[in-house]
């Protein structure tokens, strides 16, 4: 499949750009025409010297367990052994670059530019080609390096550079068609560098090795000259700009650096701003893309402090907003909503298998900016949080925090209600996702997402893939596929493609009760549907345990679809419109009874294929079957449709 990259696809992506986005394009065009046939030389550098390294002390506060999750991970990768996006790999030892293990595709050769990398057929999975090359696994093994001070790290990690380079000239093959690899990869070894502080080989490998000097600088000409625009400018620019950033900091050996280090430093500014609300919540409304940008953002304030150049208060000010945003909607497992799309996608590793990425965040958060007495505790250890605290200056940007835990963000549209026993519900009530393509958008307004202790009760399915099986990408996404209504065999929203929305459903919240007293109350609309508005209400009563949830339709008499999606641990026995729930948690049993509207017609489906339907994915590439609940039906306007959900 070509993922989406016909001429009707090029003419609705085009729909959704304004005039300033189309001469950029245009412009961007003209440059790779003459990049083609003129690659420039780096400058020549002598002298140069890497300087932001960690202060003395800060490898003694890695906690024992952390250190030691990181060696089993690291000891895996010398191994050669890694799974990336549910696809187990071991040939990592000498590995392929541009090879695909899903597809046993290689990535075909040549200019930059010309790669169909969207072309699954032609390419492989570019994903899984292009992870690899985000070089996470070198930071894991050059902090292996710096935890124990065995050089065969080192040297595995000095192996896999000089392959790389030499596989990967500038601008020759995949891994130099995409910004968000490169700056990425800049932010990588950078890290490598500062990790391999104290090998023998560490300053050949880098300062003192032209090949590096000219991919170093061949990477930030090229973020410089290609930055993403207009409706494209979302956590692909922010990853732009901070990787830009962190080289020309850590690595400013060239007569360009001073520049491409302001130049990025303002992109950075501006676009944490525009990408995220003044609650704090990432406008993209796709939570792991909010843990994605406060990484980067936290990473790039690290090598500011490192170099000593002064961080904007803006940029600082976002970053305790997006961190005080995530501690309040965490739920008792400190599990962020499962909101639009995910990937999987980090900025920074340096730590190994269950290490869990939300704890790490706040935990790095607190040392930064100082918990308040309402955040969550946070009792796992990471690697990351002592290494980033070690570099940044603890601060306190001039902002009034929340004195109680948010429930209710406005900008965003997303509401949390709380009951005993650790009932969590979101509603989500918020835009359509960001810009004018909302790339990682779901069409998934006045949907709820239920856990009971953490475990997914009524789950959102998530994500699974983007390029390649449009079928799955369409089902993940749809409608259909998360707990909401669907009126007459369509989605809210509409697409055009993989990561593209030309038809977008406004959504508004009437009511968001949180007060703590005994029930919370939610309810919203959305205009998705011509001729008709959607009307949910949610409310949580304490001392019941009850949720409950009524469905309204504005307008003429239609064919309707209820979803109620479980999570993979529930059992469930549907019997008529009453579905007895089961689970564990911890060694313990559980229970809930859900009551279906009895209007509708009830079937429950799992791991279907042809269509996809009943599906959960934990994770970028893994799914598993789950039961989805589906109940269909013709509804009049103005009808109610009621779904109580009883934990017992």
């Amino acid at each position: 499949m070509t993922g989406g990259t016909t001429p009707g696809w090029y003419l609705r992506r085009l729909s959704r750009m304004g005039p300033r986005e189309v001469g950029g394009r245009v412009g961007d065009t003209l440059r790779r025409r003459r990049w083609r046939s003129a690659l420039p030389d780096a400058p020549s550098v002598t002298g140069a010297r890497f300087t932001a390294v960690l202060p003395a002390g800060t490898l003694a506060a890695v906690p024992p367990d952390a250190a030691k999750r990181l060696l089993a991970e690291a000891d895996r990768l010398m191994d050669g052994q890694a799974e990336y996006f549910g696809v187990l790999r071991d040939d990592l030892v000498a590995p392929d670059w541009w090879y695909d293990p899903k597809t046993g595709r290689r990535a075909p050769s040549g200019y930059a530019f010309d790669v169909p990398y969207r072309d699954e057929d032609a390419v492989g999975d570019v994903k899984q080609i292009w992870e690899l090359s985000r070089h996470h696994h070198l930071t894991v093994l050059a902090a292996a390096y710096a935890v124990t001070g065995e050089d065969r790290y080192a040297e595995r990690v000095a192996e896999h550079l000089r392959s790389w380079w030499e596989a990967n000239p500038p601008l020759r093959g995949v891994h130099w068609v995409s910004g968000i690899e490169l700056g990425i990869r800049l932010l990588s070894w950078v890290w490598v560098r500062r990790l391999l502080e104290g090998w023998e080989g560490a300053s050949a490998l880098f300062e003192g090795n032209p090949v590096a000097q000219q991919q170093i600088w061949h990477h930030q000409r090229w973020l410089a000259a290609f930055p993403s625009r207009g409706s494209s400018a979302n956590n692909h620019v922010i990853a732009e700009a901070a990787g830009q950033f962190a080289g020309a900091c850590a690595f400013g050996w060239f007569p360009e650096s001073a520049r491409w280090r302001a130049d990025s430093l303002r992109s950075l500014e501006r676009h944490l701003r525009s990408n995220t609300f003044d609650s704090g919540l990432n406008r993209e409304l796709a939570t792991e893309y909010h843990g994605l940008v406060l990484e980067l953002g936290l990473a790039a304030v690290a090598e500011a402090d490192a170099a000593g150049v002064p961080v904007p208060a803006a940029v600082l000010l976002v970053l305790l907003r997006m961190t005080d945003a995530l501690a309040a909607v965490v739920d008792n497992r400190l599990r962020p909503p499962r909101q639009g799309d995910a990937d999987d996608g980090y900025g920074l590793v340096v730590d190994g298998t269950g290490t869990d990425r939300w704890s790490s965040l706040l935990a790095t958060g607190d040392a930064v900016f100082g918990r308040l007495d309402w955040w969550p505790t946070v009792t796992g250890t990471d690697v990351r949080t002592p290494l980033l605290a070690a570099l940044i200056r603890p601060t306190t940007p001039a902002a009034i925090r929340p004195a109680e835990r948010p429930a209710h963000f406005a900008d965003a549209g997303l509401t949390v209600l709380r009951g005993p026993e650790e009932i969590w519900c979101r509603c989500d009530g918020g835009p359509h996702g960001f810009l004018s393509i909302a790339a990682h958008a779901h069409a998934d307004a006045l949907s709820v997402e239920v856990r009971h202790d953490g475990v997914d009760v009524l789950a959102d399915p998530g994500t699974y893939c983007y390029h390649g099986q449009p079928e799955w990408r369409q089902y993940f996404r749809s409608t259909l596929g998360h707990n909401t209504l669907q009126l007459g065999g369509a989605d809210q929203s509409g697409s055009g493609g993989p990561f593209l929305w030309t038809r977008h459903a406004r959504s508004r919240v009437l009511t968001a009760d949180t007060s703590g007293q005994g029930v919370g109350r939610w309810s919203a609309e959305h205009d998705g549907y011509r001729g008709s508005v959607h009307r949910r209400q949610v409310q949580l009563t304490a001392a019941s345990r009850e949720l409950v949830i009524v469905d309204e339709v504005q307008g003429p008499r239609q064919d309707v679809r209820l979803a109620f999606h479980l999570g993979p641990a529930i059992a469930a026995e549907l019997v008529g419109n009453r579905v007895e729930l089961t689970w564990a948690v911890d060694g313990e049993d559980r229970a809930a009874v859900l009551d279906l509207p009895e209007q509708l017609h009830w079937q429950a489906h799992r791991g279907a294929t042809d269509p996809p339907l009943g599906w959960y994915s934990a994770g970028f590439g893994r799914k598993q079957p789950a039961t989805a609940l589906v109940g269909s039906g013709s509804m009049d306007g103005g009808e109610g449709l009621t779904t109580v959900l009883a934990f017992q």
